[in-house]
This record gives structure tokens, sequence and C-alpha cells, in this order.
């Protein structure tokens, strides 16, 4: 199989392809090891791969034979490290399959290996110790998002067509951004995340992916939703499944529009621009849209010190777990500057503060779930800047405690965290890009509880009104495969 040929297919396509007996999942599988190999060294998104240990039968799923990768965090493969990106963890091997891990292979995914993610997933760039930075691919100087950076990365760049990923204020969403991608987070409960874990950051966290295309991300989600016996949230199945809602018209859809963000942070101008761009679009395709302000039920600051409690507390009981298990000590040696600070807050959270977390996660519950009632859509940009300078995030980090830290992470992604904290679902959505740079900027759209249904018609309808499939990025698998292929033939004629 071509590269040219095997980049120009998204999952549900090359799927076709494996069922029609066009390709074997042998010649997929090669090629996306050959993408891999091609630009990997330039991005740094994926940070081990293994030889594939399953066979799929063609035609069996929608996506049967297609190559798959899953981040290093949220899903355990049986006798493959998981390691959280974190030197504390390092070297750990899961000894079963997580839930999800097994969804994905009834799925017919054929998992290759793991992608990055910062330290504990506590961060929204990808830039940990234990295997150093992701780079975005369509400007390697600049970040891939996070906490799923890995998996934007290494879908944007065309070595698989979609990727695991989770999104616990955001780690989906910002990815997709980044890295010009769809990304949907799912409502709480949508998707188990069991069995090791009954909720993850208190139900914050939720599993899904990042695709080039919207049908992909919805194929997905209908192979792996449902709970699973004793999960603690459970959402209501959906009325049909969500890859026909990718082909059905939205209808007209009341759309508010926030432009600034909670918290004070202004958004830029080539992403205020963008999102004026986004509005005129949804205009001419029959929605109504109107500016909004959206009341989130606590104000900033007690919403980020909420959230810092239940993040630390939680993570306490991680590291502490982690460092019984390896017998390695908790300091700098094994944790980095705000994660140890993080883990000391987290030791300070009292009973109470926490039972207190939990009542402002109520609040904001309520208050965006009135607004939902009123309007079927809430769009924001996902970011309010584009990508940042790698390094940006740690500037100063080290002086940093638990609070000071996630306050900085909020602040540089303050759209996003609000739709965890509520369960409803959001998506990323890459209409557009910055004229001056090239670089992809996403527009967030988040709608009520339980309503994914919603969100892909719209997906849908925006794909073929304003498509980006056909935008690549300057590290593109395609591209890096035909130069080498023609240094080669260079060098022999040399």
């Amino acid at each position: 199989m071509r590269m040219t040929e095997y980049v120009s297919f998204d999952a549900v396509g090359l799927a076709e392809l494996v069922a029609g007996g066009e390709v074997t999942p042998a010649e997929v599988e090669a090629a996306a090891r050959e993408a891999a190999q091609a630009v990997n060294p330039r991005i740094n998104a994926i940070v081990e791969t293994w030889p594939a240990d399953d066979e799929p039968t063609p035609g069996s799923t929608p996506l049967a034979g297609v190559p798959f990768l899953i981040k290093d965090l949220g899903v355990s493969m049986a006798g493959k490290r998981t390691e959280l990106g974190s030197r504390l963890a390092a070297g750990n091997v899961a000894d079963a399959d997580s839930s999800l891990m097994r969804r994905f292979r009834r799925a017919g995914l054929v998992t290759l290996g793991r992608t990055a993610t910062p330290e504990m997933a506590y961060s929204t760039t990808t830039e940990p110790v234990l295997y150093g930075a992701t780079r975005n691919p369509w400007d390697p100087e600049r970040s891939a998002g996070g906490s799923s950076g890995g998996a934007g990365a290494a879908v944007a760049a065309g070595v698989v067509p979609i990727a695991h990923a989770t999104d616990a204020a955001g780690s989906i969403r910002v990815p997709a951004a980044c890295n010009g991608l769809f990304g949907l987070k799912p409502t709480r409960g949508r998707v188990s995340v069991g069995p090791d874990f009954d909720e993850i950051l208190n139900g914050l966290a939720v599993q899904g992916s990042v695709s080039r295309t919207v049908r992909d991300s919805a194929v997905l989600l209908d192979q792996i939703r449902g709970p699973e016996e004793g999960d603690p949230y459970f959402a209501q199945e959906p009325s049909r499944p969500y890859a026909e809602e990718v082909t059905r018209r939205p209808g007209s859809l009341r759309i508010g529009v926030l432009t600034q963000a909670w918290g004070g942070r202004r958004t830029t101008t080539p992403v205020a621009d963008a999102l004026s761009r986004t509005v005129r679009l949804l205009e001419s395709l029959g929605h109504q849209v109107e500016e909004v302000e959206v009341d989130l039920g606590v104000d900033w600051e007690e919403f980020v010190l909420a959230n810092a409690r239940q993040w630390t507390a939680n993570l306490t009981v991680s590291v502490d777990e982690l460092a019984a298990a390896s017998g390695r000590p908790i300091d700098s040696s094994t944790l980095e500057p705000p994660i140890l600070a993080s883990y000391h807050y987290g030791q300070q959270v009292s009973g109470a503060q926490f039972v207190t977390a939990f009542a402002v996660r109520n609040r904001v519950a309520r208050s965006l779930a009135r607004y939902f009632a009123a309007h079927d859509m809430l769009l924001t940009p996902t970011l309010p800047e584009l990508p940042v300078p790698l390094g940006a995030y740690a500037e100063g980090a080290e002086t940093l405690d638990g609070l000071g830290w996630l306050r900085r992470v909020f602040d540089l992604t303050p759209f996003s965290a609000a739709f965890n904290v509520a369960g409803t679902p959001a998506m990323s959505v890459p209409v557009t890009a910055d004229p001056g740079t090239g670089l992809p900027i996403g527009m967030q759209f988040a709608a009520g509880y339980g309503r994914e249904g919603h969100l892909f018609r719209l997906a849908g309808q925006l794909e073929q009104a304003s498509p980006w499939s056909g935008r690549t990025p300057a590290v593109w698998a395609g591209n890096a495969v035909a130069s080498v292929v023609e240094s080669r033939h260079d060098e022999r004629r040399g």
C-alpha cells in the first residue's frame, strides 16, 4: 500500500478497503509503521511501538484492521507498559486488559503502540521529563497540546487516522485544536473507565479519541460506548448510532456564542477573527447565533480552587500507590516540580474541603443545565490563542504550589474545564485556520447532557460546508515518506 494512498483514507475508509479485499490488514499495518518511522523522530508523539497481537476479521466491524494507538494513561493493555508519562511509574506493566482495551479489541482495531502524555496527564501541553516534549506537526516549535498531545500529533502527522485520548479538563479538545483535528469529549458515563478506576478524578475524566474526520470519532464511540456492571455513572443510550447522526441534518439550531472566557483571559485577535468567521458560516447554514453571557454558577477563583482540591487529592492517592508499587521515593528524582508541588498540596486537602469541591461541581452543572434548557449549543473558541511555544507552561513553574499550577493550566485553557465539571459533551472542530501562520484554530461546541448526537449532526454539516481534510501539516507522513524514497533514489544514482 503506497503511503500517499494510506494517508488519504480515514479509519472507516481503510476498514472498507480491508473488508473489500483491496488491501490486507498486514499491508495497512506496514504502512502505519512506515509512517511512524518517518515522522515520529520529528514530533516525538509515540513513546513505544510493539508487534500487533490481534488478527481482525475483515468486515467484522466498521473499524476492523485499522491501525491504532493508545495513550500512555487511562487504558491498560495486558503485557504492555503504562507509565503515565512519569519516572515514578517507569517500567510499569499491566497484567490485564482494562474494559476499554477489550472494547478496542472487539472493534477490530490493531493497536501498534502508545502515545505520549504529560506526567500524570496533569497539563494541557505534552512535555514530560520521562520522554521529552511532543512537537506540533504544524510547527515543531509549538505545543501539540495535552494531555493527549501524543495522540493529537500522531494523528495529525498521518501515522494513524484515529487514536485513543482522554479528557479531564480539555485533554481531547485542546490537542484537537492545536493539531487541526476533530475531538469530542463524551458525556460523563458514556464510556466505562473501569475496572481499575470507578471514576477517574471523581467523574471529571472521560475516554474518547481524536481523528481527522467526524465519522471516525462517531463510529469509534459507537463501538466503545455503554456502561460496565457497577459503573457509578450512566448516560442514557442514544436513539440511533452516532455514525448515522453525522449524515443527518441538524435543523436550525439556537447557538449562543461566548467570546471571552470565564476568568478574564482575553481571546487573542487571530482566534477572535476565526470565531467571527465561524459565526458567519453558522448563519449561512441557517442557524440562529447570538452572543451570550453564561453564568458558571460560581466565580472563577472558587471554580479553580474546587478543581485544585479535587485534582490534587486524587493525585496524592495515585502517587502514594505508585510509590508503594515501585519502591521509588516521592521526590524530585521521580516527579516533576508541578506534580510534586501538587502532591504536597493534595496532602493538605481536608475531607470537608473535598466535599465542598463536589458542591461546587453540582452548582456548575445546574447552572450550565439552565443555559442548555434555552439554547441548543454553546460556541466558544477551544483555546484563547494559537498553540503556545514549547516551554511556555514551564516558565517559573518551580515556584508554584498545586493551586498555582492548576491556575496556570486553566488560565491557558479557560474554555474547556467547565464541561468536564458539568459532565456535558463538547467537541473541538477545525473549521478554520490562521491566515498568517497557517496554524489550525479549533472551535468548541458544547451541548446538554447526553446530547452527543446533536454535536455529531452539526459537526458533519460543518465538515461538508468547510472541509478541513485537504489541509496537512508541515510534518506529514505522505510528504516525509516520499522525501525518504527520493533521497534513497538520489543516493543510488550517485
